[in-house]
């Protein structure tokens, strides 16, 4: 994509179909005039009386106790440095995204039109009775430090920069973590910094709390070695001044244990790296690229151990596995600061955490076998949902031991539920997807790639490294389209099945087809007509081998793009049904529903392996299934065949597959509410658990309701997705959105990827 493209395509995100990414939602009724006048005039005055008497009632009836502000005054965004407070607010709005999806927490951003301190300190005082929790963003320093210190000082809510303590925090974690690979202690090894910015000092002084010692510290900036006979030092850097008497980051790399970058691409050479210690440990987290390149520095020091700012190698520091969970800690204890005694909390829990076992639902995100604690594995993957249950409680309880907690947590087992609770306001399963098709890309036919949206996906696909796009169609209009969006044909496949061009390929394939069919009635004729269709074709593409994975099915509908695929693809192994389920991203979490495109009128026995079709499907996305099988009635309460039916298919998977977490007949309310299921059918298998799997009787009743749910809670849908098939085949619904193909095009990569692991494994 070219750079005008990519120009375009982020002004869109931001401006469609609305502009910004957050927006305030209320939480309460409001559809009746007894609702309006509660929430507003009389009912109103009620509370606030309330929040006169005591102001800590405002965390009890407003939503202050769930709100950060994210200030800035846009004095040092990103890599874009002073563009001013209105430029900022695309960056402060990201970051409440990202408070919200990670820890459920709320923002509103706030950007300030001052450079000076102290006018910038006010206006933050004056508003911070808003809110419960300041998040300070993208402010240069030194101001930024003199902000922070006399914010926390003069206020009773935590507040932190997270520029400087986010970085420090999640590097430390890494750095415990690799000192104990290394057999190194922190007491003893000599640290390289490079960089003395807000972050870089933030990460020295947080290292030092855990043990570094001042006198192995070497700290540099743009002009060379912070040494302590250097003049005109500001007080940050006076306190990393070196005695020693060297100018140069090469000098200062000889011997040390640890680099960390916090500076600029490329400043540190193989030399440099050869003449560190035994057992080195360089964080080089400059972004977007490093101080010195991944695959570059590890083929130099097989010795080494390293971590980037980058998504694409091994240790990622990612500031968002800290500031979401550290807030969040910090919120639901109400505490009045975030001290030392708190970050160091969230360091050791992000430490301990890359210890423990990795659940599958993060080895199957990032294509691993199995992640184990070591050189390539030190801090966890930002996508582990452990993470909102292990770091606000060790977060919070360091806030109840250093009293700084207004609001002590008794139950611990249940504020972990709590957490594990907001995780469903997140769409994690969709990245997840995402991340484990981009590990191992795999060819994609996209069958209808003359049609406009077909090939936005295709490219999006192309360029985002979720697969490898082959492109069917009119050569002719699928040129001049790619022309248009600026898709660059250069390394793309284009096969048009009726073009001349394919004459030799069409032969092919009609043979292999007509073999394999003359006794059902297919002549040769037939066989090389149907290979001029291009669902016909790219069944056999991906039959022979010239393809992984089809999608197909946006501009025709869904019986006529099946029948191909059952006729020359087949049912895998074992299969004698195939059938289709939608994952959907609600609010509660991901709900698979199942089947929605395939099976009119499933007996009993078709559901039971629905049923367990879907259950391998949702492993196959990391989730544990839980599975209602839904009816119009509850255990029993119909005699009439429809819900009979029910009741048999869960009858033979409670004998078949006792270790399932399945039962049912249900309705759908029963299924989804888990307090109503406990309180009235406390005997069944999935009284107290939640519901992420929902099987219904007929096509009717599931298609309906996952278009129902997409449509009126705009949920997105990945789906449908095919189950049962021989090979990775998936049919899109017609009209399917640009979202939604590829959403299809991971799962048919990740479909490809464990058939393909199944064929090794042979």
């Amino acid at each position: 994509m070219s750079k005008d493209s990519k120009r375009r395509e982020a002004l869109v995100y931001h401006a469609k179909p609305k502009p910004g990414k957050i927006e305030v939602v209320p939480t309460k009724k409001y559809a009746t005039q007894r609702d309006l006048s509660l929430a507003y005039s009389p009912g109103v005055a009620i509370p606030c009386l309330e929040i006169e008497k005591d102001k800590e009632n405002a965390y009890k009836y407003t939503a202050k106790g769930n709100l950060v502000a994210v200030i800035s005054n846009g004095t040092a965004v990103l890599g874009l440095g002073d563009i001013g407070p209105e430029a900022s607010k695309p960056v402060m709005e990201g970051k409440g995204l990202l408070f919200k999806i990670f820890a459920d927490i709320d923002v509103f951003d706030i950007e300030v039109d001052t450079k000076d301190v102290e006018s910038f300190i006010a206006t933050v005082k004056n508003i911070a009775p808003t809110f419960g929790g300041i998040n300070l963003e993208d402010i240069k320093a030194p101001e930024a430090f003199e902000i922070e210190k006399r914010l926390k000082e003069e206020l009773d809510i935590p507040v932190m920069h997270d520029d400087q303590h986010g970085t420090a925090i999640i590097s430390a974690a890494a750095l415990l973590n690799a000192l104990e690979i290394a057999k190194k202690k922190i007491e003893k090894v000599k640290i390289v910094i490079s960089g003395a910015g807000a972050a870089a000092v933030s990460c020295t002084k947080l290292y030092k709390a855990f043990g570094a010692k001042a006198e192995n510290i070497v700290m540099l900036d743009s002009k060379g070695v912070i040494r302590a006979d250097r003049a005109s030092l500001s007080v940050e850097k006076l306190e990393f001044a070196t005695k020693r008497k060297i100018d140069t980051l090469t000098e200062a790399m000889k011997d040390a244990d640890v680099f960390v970058g916090l500076s600029i691409a490329d400043i540190v050479t193989p030399g440099m790296l050869k003449s560190m210690a035994k057992r080195p440990i360089v964080f080089a987290m400059a972004n977007p690229d490093p101080e010195i390149e991944y695959n570059l520095a590890v083929s130099t020091r097989k010795d080494l151990i390293m971590a980037t700012g980058r998504s694409d190698h091994p240790n990622q520091v990612n500031n968002v596995l800290g500031f979401p969970f550290i807030f969040r800690g910090a919120l639901d204890v109400r505490a009045t600061k975030i001290n030392e005694a708190m970050k160091m909390a969230a360091v050791k829990a992000l430490a301990e955490l890359a210890k423990e076992p990795v659940p599958e639902q993060v080895n199957i995100a990032y294509g691993e076998t199995k992640l184990n604690f070591g050189p390539e594995y030190i801090i966890p993957k930002p996508f582990d949902p452990r993470l909102i249950a292990k770091v606000p409680p060790a977060v919070a309880k360091a806030a109840m031991e250093s009293g700084v907690a207004k609001s002590p947590i008794l139950d611990w087992e249940r504020y972990e539920d709590e957490l594990l609770e907001r995780m469903g306001s997140d769409n994690k399963v969709s990245r997840l997807l995402m991340n484990r098709a981009k590990t191992n890309p795999k060819r994609i036919v996209f069958a209808e790639a003359d049609h406009l949206d077909v090939l936005k996906a295709a490219q999006i696909v192309q360029e985002e490294g979720v697969g490898i796009p082959i492109l069917l169609g009119r050569s002719k209009v699928i040129k001049e389209l790619m022309q248009e969006i600026d898709f660059d044909d250069s390394h793309v496949t284009i096969i048009d099945p009726k073009s001349d061009d394919e004459d030799e390929k069409r032969s092919a394939y009609a043979d292999v087809y007509w073999k394999a069919r003359y006794r059902s009635g297919v002549t040769k004729y037939d066989a090389e007509k149907l290979m001029r269709e291009r669902n016909y074709f790219a069944a056999m593409m991906v039959n022979e081998g010239d393809a992984d994975a089809l999608l197909s099915g946006y501009s025709r509908a869904y019986p006529t793009v099946v029948k191909p695929m059952l006729e020359l693809i087949g049912m895998a192994k074992g299969i004698d049904r195939v059938a289709a389920t939608n994952l959907m991203n609600t609010s509660r979490g991901p709900l698979f529903i199942s089947d929605t495109s395939i099976n009119i009128d499933p007996s009993a026995k078709d559901l039971a392996k629905i049923a367990l079709m879907t259950a391998r499907t949702a492993r196959l996305f990391g989730v544990d299934p839980v599975i209602g099988m839904i009816s119009y009635a509850n255990f029993g309460s119909s005699k009439n065949e429809r819900a009979r039916k029910v009741k048999e298919a869960v009858t033979y998977l409670h004998r078949s597959h006792p270790e399932l977490k399945v039962d049912g007949e249900l309705q759908v309310d029963f299924a989804l509410n888990k307090e109503m299921l406990q309180n009235k059918f406390p005997f069944s298998k999935l009284a107290g658990k939640k519901v992420n799997t929902l099987i219904f009787p007929n096509l009717e009743s599931a298609n309906g309701t996952y278009k129902l749910i997409k449509e009126l809670n705009k949920t997105d849908s990945i789906g449908p997705i095919m189950m049962g098939m021989n090979k990775p085949v998936h049919i899109l619904q017609l009209g399917a959105s640009v979202e939604e193909m590829v959403n299809m095009a991971a799962v048919a990569v990740v479909d490809a990827q464990e058939k393909g692991k199944k064929v090794q494994s042979k």
